[in-house]
């Protein structure tokens, strides 16, 4: 059930970052439309995130195999989510309405956040 829940929050915290991305595909106002209905309870995706890749971390780090991607990925999904809780500050900003800078390479990682959430979906613990 956690693995479940760390694999969930990685998609949505992914889609969550990867929101610029989608808005700005064509037809993007749909696809993006119901993930920025989200965006009110990222804070909650971030402390899932964070809950659940800490305790698989701790858990793989004391007993093993090894540390996976799937916690990584998940500390730092919900680390950014929680960024603008944690200082007040937006991570992601849109300069002149383009993505640039640390904006473009969060929402890349928003991408691959999504994608290692759907491996972790179908990859037996």
């Amino acid at each position: 059930m956690i693995a479940l829940l760390l694999d969930l929050s990685n998609i949505l915290g992914g889609l969550l970052l990867a929101l610029p991305l989608l808005l700005a595909l064509p037809n993007g106002d749909r696809a993006g439309g119901w993930i920025s209905r989200l965006d009110p309870y990222a804070w909650i995706v971030g402390v899932v995130a964070l809950v659940t890749s800490g305790y698989y971390l701790i858990v793989h780090l004391v007993s093993g195999p090894h540390l996976f991607h799937f916690e990584v990925v998940g500390l730092a999904v919900g680390v950014i989510l929680l960024w603008d809780r944690l200082t007040g500050r937006q991570p992601l900003r849109r300069e002149n309405g383009d993505l640039q800078g640390a904006g473009l390479i969060l929402a890349i990682f928003g991408v691959i956040a999504v994608v290692v959430g759907l491996q972790g979906l179908v990859t037996p613990n």
